[in-house]
């Protein structure tokens, strides 16, 4: 018995498996799969690296393609929600916040995706017992202030 090769079956033209329902199966030029075969997509994981305790993604989690903007935009609304309740706990205030969302464009498939978010938030403590207050005002004092006024008597 010989095997012969099917005929209009190339590398080209067959497909992989179906790992990402309702994605395009359309296949960008240059790219390994298309975003319904990707592999890498499938397996995307996403974690928090913060060391806040109490927000999402401590364990690293799967997010749909298609949600994890949200999904990403709701965890890093987490870390505002954190700053302003610890600026209210120790008598201070919300000065800044800056969210920042990531993309990139996956290797395998070429589609752009959220890579992940950052939340830098400022906050202003008016507590006198605060540490970084006090260090603040005393550098202020040595740096901005001394110097400042000059009374000449003639």
């Amino acid at each position: 018995m010989t095997i012969s090769p099917i005929i209009g079956m190339t590398p080209e033209n067959t497909h992989k498996p179906i790992r990402n329902p309702g994605e395009s199966t359309e296949r960008q030029a240059g790219k390994k799969s298309s975003p319904a075969e990707c592999e890498t997509c499938k397996n995307r994981k996403y974690k928090d690296g913060s060391d806040e305790g109490d927000v999402s993604f401590k364990a690293a989690s799967h997010i749909d393609p298609k949600a994890a903007a949200s999904r990403v935009r709701g965890h890093e609304q987490e870390h505002v929600s954190n700053a302003y309740q610890k600026a209210a706990k120790n008598n201070g205030e919300v000065v800044s916040c800056n969210v920042s969302i990531r993309t990139d464009i996956c290797p395998e498939c070429g589609r752009t995706y959220v890579s992940g978010g950052t939340t830098a938030t400022q906050i202003r403590y008016f507590n006198e017992e605060n540490p970084y207050q006090k260090d603040m005002k005393s550098s202020d004092a040595a740096n901005k202030y001394r110097g400042m006024n000059f009374d000449a008597a003639v």
